[in-house]
């Protein structure tokens, strides 16, 4: 794996194999502590971030490594300077870019003229890293990542098009509940409608919430994407039957109940929920740091690993 900018580049294997060095970190992190001692990455966020920002500085730290914070979320990407010139110029300092993006063709640019790996943060089109640490809270609690069933609902967004590429290549079954027209992105569904032929697992997307009994996990998501000025009360009345709440819940025989945050609560999730016995919310935030750690350990320090 030269980049992590879909998911799409790893099979099965590679991803059993980060979710299983994320949880040797998570037990045992100071045995990593000079991983990647001596290095560096730039972390290049054009949109707002708590998670995403806080875990993969800290995972640099961890590493024994440095994480070098770009604000560009007054638009310099591509207008101060070019793309290209971007990534010339850090790939002579930093081992590592890291984007939080508004595009994925900024992210794609930035691997094709940099010379060091290129880490999807979170684009328009994909959260490969968040959905890996997905699938580690869903191993934690549920025990196993095959054959799990994943209802997402709510608007096919960038993580709903990760969770199909990484339940596909996995072995789950992962059913999107959407309202229509508001799907995942049709090509990403059918690239992973094939993984999952390969792999034992089924992706699927509907609206017939009638459908939503016996699933093993919950999965929603805001609404609204961020950079979407659309107030959340226009597009309520739309997207209010895929809320998440206490009788949703006990219908569908769910498990666990997962928000990969920041949450809108009232509107994608209730209080209720998100603060009940079935949530790992905040395991999904916490496996943030320790899936980006077994991330840039792998891209960066492959041997050590």
């Amino acid at each position: 794996m030269e980049h992590l900018l879909t998911g799409f580049e790893l099979n099965q294997d590679g991803y059993v194999k980060l979710i299983e060095l994320a949880q040797a970190m998570k037990a045992d992190p100071k045995s990593y502590r000079r991983t990647l001692e001596g290095m560096s990455a730039a972390l290049m966020f054009e949109k707002p971030s708590l998670r995403t920002r806080t875990t993969f500085e800290l995972a640099m730290f961890n590493l024994g490594g440095h994480g070098v914070y770009l604000d560009l979320g007054k638009g310099d990407l591509g207008v101060r300077e070019t793309v290209p010139d971007y990534a010339r110029n850090l790939s002579r300092w930093v081992d590592c870019l890291v984007g939080r993006v508004f595009k994925q063709t900024t992210l794609e640019e930035l691997a094709a003229t940099g010379s060091v790996p290129v880490v999807n943060a979170l684009s328009d089109l994909y959260h490969p890293a968040q959905v890996m640490a997905d699938f580690m809270t869903i191993k934690e609690h549920l025990g196993h990542m095959d054959k799990v069933k994943v209802a997402y609902l709510g608007d096919g967004n960038n993580v709903a098009n990760s969770l199909l590429v990484a339940g596909a290549i996995l072995g789950a079954h992962v059913t999107c509940f959407c309202p229509l027209n508001c799907g995942p992105d049709v090509q990403i569904f059918t690239k992973a409608q094939a993984e999952a032929q390969k792999y034992g697992g089924s992706v699927q997307v509907t609206d017939d919430l009638s459908t939503l009994k016996d699933y093993d996990v919950l999965y929603t998501d805001t609404w609204v994407s961020m950079g979407d000025d659309t107030p959340l009360e226009q597009v309520k009345k739309r997207f209010l039957p895929y809320q998440i709440n206490e009788q949703l819940v006990a219908s569908s025989g769910a498990k666990i109940v997962m928000h990969c945050l920041p949450a809108h609560r009232g509107y994608e999730i209730t209080d209720e929920v998100m603060d009940g016995p079935l949530s790992v919310v905040f395991d999904e935030a916490e496996n943030r740091l320790h899936i980006h750690m077994a991330l840039l350990a792998t891209l960066l320090n492959p041997s050590a690993v």
